[in-house]
């Protein structure tokens, strides 16, 4: 199964602390931060790697190279202007021929891949009529106001989803649980995604697919989660594998 990972961001937030390369290359350990993504793959199973890239992707190409020193196949889908997260999977449209998995370069969800997929199987062997477009990866946090949210009803279905509102506005919705930037989708969601100008996949694809009838699963999944798009958040997986590594 391919993996297609949105690494081609421009890495703002993280400017203060890193400067010098893209933030998926973020040191750890004195390893790139995507290094630990291509680690987790393999522990499932997962080889074929798309790297959907941007700013500064010469960096990542160097390093990663065709991916078989580290066990990997990879490719490259290259943006010359910023596409957001939909617009890059759409670029990266020919080296898509069957469900596939998505994740995104700035964060870090150590769950159960496996469960991910065979919920995503089950539902969309379920769904009518090609309806079922792709399951989120979901998870509780302490804080919910710095990330994307969205709403289950009984069996999965997602109803709604929250942008990074503040804690008023989130009490007002219910129960809801983080996007963990994990997603299993089926190739037929690019027919949806417009082919002019950037758009984000959490911000507008998502909500219009509900909107139009179409569904989307999410499975609530525990495990490590964490933002490294942020100062505090690479701190926090600094540590994390510094602990690991003892």
């Amino acid at each position: 199964m391919q993996v297609l990972i949105l690494a081609g961001g421009l890495g703002k937030r993280l400017r203060s602390v890193v400067d010098d390369r893209p933030k998926p290359m973020a040191l750890v350990n004195n390893k790139p931060f995507l290094e630990y993504q291509l680690e987790f793959l393999r522990v499932f199973g997962l080889r074929q790697v798309v790297f959907c890239l941007g700013y500064l992707h010469e960096q990542i190409e160097a390093y990663f190279g065709d991916g078989s020193k580290f066990d990997m196949k990879i490719d490259y889908s290259i943006e010359e202007e910023q596409l957001g997260t939909g617009g890059a999977l759409k670029h990266a449209e020919k080296y898509i021929q069957r469900t596939f998995v998505t994740l995104n370069g700035d964060t870090f969800f150590k769950a159960d891949l496996s469960e991910l997929l065979r919920f995503h199987r089950q539902h969309l062997q379920s769904a009518l009529n090609g309806t079922y477009q792709g399951t989120i990866a979901l998870t509780n946090v302490e804080d919910s106001r710095n990330y994307g949210a969205a709403s289950l009803a009984e069996g999965g279905k997602i109803t709604g989803f929250v942008e990074k509102e503040d804690t008023r506005q989130v009490s007002q919705h219910g129960s809801l649980l983080v996007n963990a930037g994990i997603y299993v989708l089926e190739p037929s969601i690019l027919d949806l995604i417009p082919v002019n100008g950037p758009v984000s996949i959490e911000k507008e694809i998502f909500p219009s697919l509900l909107s139009r009838g179409y569904w989307l699963g999410g499975q609530e999944l525990p495990g490590f989660f964490v933002d490294i798009g942020t100062p505090e958040g690479l701190k926090i997986f600094r540590e994390y594998q510094k602990e690991r590594s003892l």
